[in-house]
């Protein structure tokens, strides 16, 4: 069954208030038609009563009253009181003069007019009633008696289509009642309209959002307490609506970066699994092969033993390699930090080097100012400069490397790191930071890295607040660009 058309917001607000103010109009306009025909029925009863004091007047100054009814009769003619009808009577109930048909003064039972007995007690009386002699038509009475009481004057107007023309509201009273329901109902219309204004613009806003539309401007709602109330709902849809949207996007994200983590989970331990095979199954052989040939002369079991043991410290390296990762990854944030004189730290690792021998031929020099203290762990920055200096030792080919100190903020210092070697192929830079990216497998392998050390470095420096990137420098050799945050803007 189709639904019934519903009557829009606005023609539910004008045609009650149409019908309301029409309302009001007809009740005015019926009360001012009854004053005004009172008022014009009065001005009959005053006409009839100065007829009749005229007449009183003229009796008390002692005139003839046959030629003053001749020239009230004359004085009347061709007006609306052309059919008016005089009559006088003395105090004896005798007709003395007469215009027009005589006025009785009591009807078939003797009951005297009732204007005749306003007289009697008051001097003065008036009534609209019947007439006695033309029982079917309506009359305006008036009656006076004189001073001395000897003559009553009774007069009568019939109430015929002059008098009802006479007493009558005026046409323009009607050209101004049509012209005001016209501006009222135009009025009305515009005003039903401007109120429905907010409530039509919020339905189109409503069927918008649930077809997930745009928006109507907001400027188009009236600037008044309703199109405010409106903008507000409005606002508060679109907060929300954005609320949704970013609570999705993060919920996207956070599935993302869980997605991401467990493949990178799964990648690493992948990764590990690899390469803890190689060294252990190579270990192994080893071994195997010395047990099962007793008679194996003393070099070839002393070289045998000696791969074991490069193959053994490789792993432990790994293993080490490993439990720092898992140690930045998993705790980073409960890594206690303090204050440390780095150039003190790079001395220290400096003259190391010159003992332990670990960066073979190549020369580590640096340039950096005392009492450069920054904010750090003085474990994991060693580990981070010593897997920099093993990293350009086994793949640079260079002679030399340099750590210098190239600009300073209010809050961080910025070093270099480089090299003088070969550098490596543009497409490899983005990916030297990566877990066990190797740029080439068997040579990497030969030097015995374990594809951890630059992520080491990466995570080191990141975990203390600072940044890291890697290039080829010009001229050869790769160079680290990292921060490391002062002492001083952590306090």
């Amino acid at each position: 069954m189709a639904l019934k058309k519903r009557l829009s917001y606005q023609w539910r607000i004008f045609f009650p208030l149409v019908a309301l103010l029409w309302t009001l109009i007809i009740v005015l306009v019926f009360f001012q038609y009854k004053r005004e025909v009172a008022y014009r029925s009065e001005n009959i009863n005053r006409q009839l009563a100065f007829i009749n004091n005229r007449i009183i007047n003229a009796y008390e100054r002692d005139l003839d009253l046959v030629p003053f009814m001749h020239f009230v009769a004359q004085y009347f003619d061709n007006t609306i009181f052309n059919d008016i009808i005089v009559s006088v009577y003395d105090d004896s109930g005798k007709l003395i003069y007469c215009i027009g048909t005589p006025i009785l003064q009591s009807d078939s039972d003797n009951i005297q007019s009732p204007e005749l007995i306003e007289a009697e007690q008051h001097g003065v009386g008036t009534s609209l009633r019947t007439g006695i002699v033309y029982p079917d038509s309506l009359f305006y009475f008036s009656a006076r008696k004189s001073t001395d009481g000897k003559i009553f004057v009774h007069t009568a107007m019939p109430y015929n289509l002059s008098i009802a023309d006479a007493i009558s509201a005026e046409s323009s009273l009607w050209i101004i009642v049509i012209t005001i329901a016209v501006i009222v109902t135009i009025i009305a219309y515009y005003a039903s309209r401007y109120f429905s204004r907010n409530i039509t613009l919020l339905r189109d806003f409503a069927n918008r959002a649930a077809l997930g539309k745009d928006f109507i401007a907001e400027g188009r709602f009236p600037h008044d307490e309703l199109g405010d109330i409106s903008r507000q709902i409005i606002n508060i849809y679109r907060e929300k609506d954005k609320a949704i949207e970013q609570r999705e996007r993060e919920h996207r994200i956070a599935i993302h970066a869980t997605e991401e983590k467990s493949r990178i989970k799964r990648q690493l331990t992948n990764n590990i699994n690899h390469e803890l095979k190689t060294p252990i199954g190579i270990i192994k052989g080893y071994l195997d092969t010395i047990a099962s040939d007793p008679g194996m002369d003393n070099d070839t079991r002393q070289r045998f033993i000696t791969k074991s043991q490069e193959h053994m410290q490789r792993l432990c390296n790994l293993l080490n390699d490993i439990s720092t990762m898992t140690r930045l990854d998993e705790a980073g944030s409960n890594i206690p930090t303090t204050e440390i004189d780095y150039h003190d730290l790079v001395y220290s690792i400096s003259n190391d080097l010159e003992v332990s021998k670990i960066n073979g031929p190549l020369e580590f020099n640096f340039d950096l100012p005392f009492e450069c203290n920054i904010n750090g762990n003085y474990s994991l920055l060693t580990d981070m400069l010593l897997n920099l200096i093993k990293n350009a030792a086994a793949y640079s080919h260079g002679t030399e490397t340099w750590l210098k100190l190239i600009n300073e903020s209010e809050n961080y210092y910025t070093f270099t790191f480089y090299d003088n070697g070969i550098g490596v192929e543009e497409q490899h830079i983005p990916h030297l930071f990566e877990r066990f990216y190797r740029i080439d497998e068997g040579r990497s392998r030969k030097a015995g890295g374990t594809g951890l050390g630059l992520p080491i470095v990466r995570n080191t420096i990141l975990m203390l607040g600072g940044t890291i990137s890697v290039k080829n420098r010009h001229g050869g050799g790769l160079e680290f660009l990292y921060t490391l945050p002062k002492w001083k803007s952590r306090t």
